[in-house]
């Protein structure tokens, strides 16, 4: 069954009562009551929002990823559980002893996939909306070239060449980057969910989201949840094109509000294809991080990720 996605962006207060959310709001002598075994992903986004430790501990046991935004309302904290698999201990061996050679395999697997699947979503739109993309071939024969670990870094080069492309029926030469101009405001928000639904069920698959098979930067504590969601990302992208389509920029800028972020909640439940089924994209996330947990244990050298239709 598919969590649901949770957002809360005024001030209530958040409690539980027999294994159930209870939502209180100001002035209002109604509460909503949702069953925490249906939640898979809360974010809380309101200054005056207050969340019971109880309700918090409940959450976790759940493995629910508990996401918290700054002052921008941007996500800026997560909270998953520590034990979310009863083989917790022997899983995290399995990891921990993984060979680079190994490690360099998955993430050659990681790239193949997220580039076919940029090329993918280039080819959709070009068909939707009957209009050109440059060099398209150039894709497919990176998507060929990539090697054990990348050693030529054919994911920055697909990337440069995406990202010069996909919004460029909007936008004159956007640049991808965290703090640059919109839609950057979106697609982080976006990635914002992804990292969780991944990190979630890295947890829910007995392995720790800290170590990466290739990201390694000392201070990201979500390193393998940051490689293994880069297949999905064009899921992501799409999303936010659609938006853009759909509501279009002012000045080259979008407006992150409430009608804005209720279609990037959407992200979860995106349907996606894997091992040739459809499934919602979190369960297909499932699949794909018990797919990697194979691969450490040494029962399978393939990780299985989805292919953009």
């Amino acid at each position: 069954m598919i969590k649901r996605t949770l957002y809360f962006g005024n001030d209530a207060y958040l409690n539980t009562k027999d294994r159930q959310l209870v939502i209180s709001y100001p002035e209002k002598e109604d509460k909503i009551t949702i069953p925490i075994e249906d939640i898979g992903v809360v974010i809380l986004d309101a200054y005056r929002l207050t969340i019971s430790q109880n309700l918090i501990s409940r959450l976790l046991d759940n493995n629910v990823a508990l996401i918290t935004c700054d002052n921008r309302r941007m996500p800026q904290g997560l909270m998953l559980n520590l034990e979310g698999n009863t083989l917790q201990q022997e899983r995290f061996r399995f990891q921990v002893e993984i060979s680079l050679p190994l490690k360099k395999q998955l993430w050659q697997q990681t790239v193949k996939s997220k580039i076919l699947n940029q090329r993918a979503l280039l080819i959709n739109l070009m068909t939707q909306n009957h209009s050109e993309f440059d060099n398209l071939e150039n894709m497919q024969y990176w998507a060929n070239s990539v090697r054990s670990g990348d050693p030529d870094n054919y994911e920055a080069r697909a990337a440069a060449f995406y990202w010069k492309e996909i919004f460029k029926e909007f936008i004159f030469d956007f640049i991808r980057g965290r703090n640059e101009a919109d839609p950057n405001n979106l697609l982080n928000y976006g990635y914002a969910i992804l990292r969780a639904i991944t990190a979630r069920s890295l947890v829910a698959s007995g392995l720790m989201p800290t170590f990466g098979i290739h990201h390694r930067n000392k201070y990201n504590a979500f390193a393998l949840a940051d490689d293994i969601m880069e297949p999905y990302r064009p899921y992501v992208d799409e999303v936010v094109y659609e938006i853009i389509e759909t509501y279009g920029l002012d000045n080259g800028e979008i407006k992150l509000d409430t009608k804005i972020k209720a279609e990037l909640l959407k992200i979860p439940a995106i349907d996606v294809i894997i091992d040739g089924e459809r499934s919602p994209l979190m369960i297909a996330m499932q699949r794909t991080t018990a797919s990697l947990f194979h691969c450490f244990a040494g029962n399978s050298r393939k990780i299985l990720y989805p292919v953009f239709n």
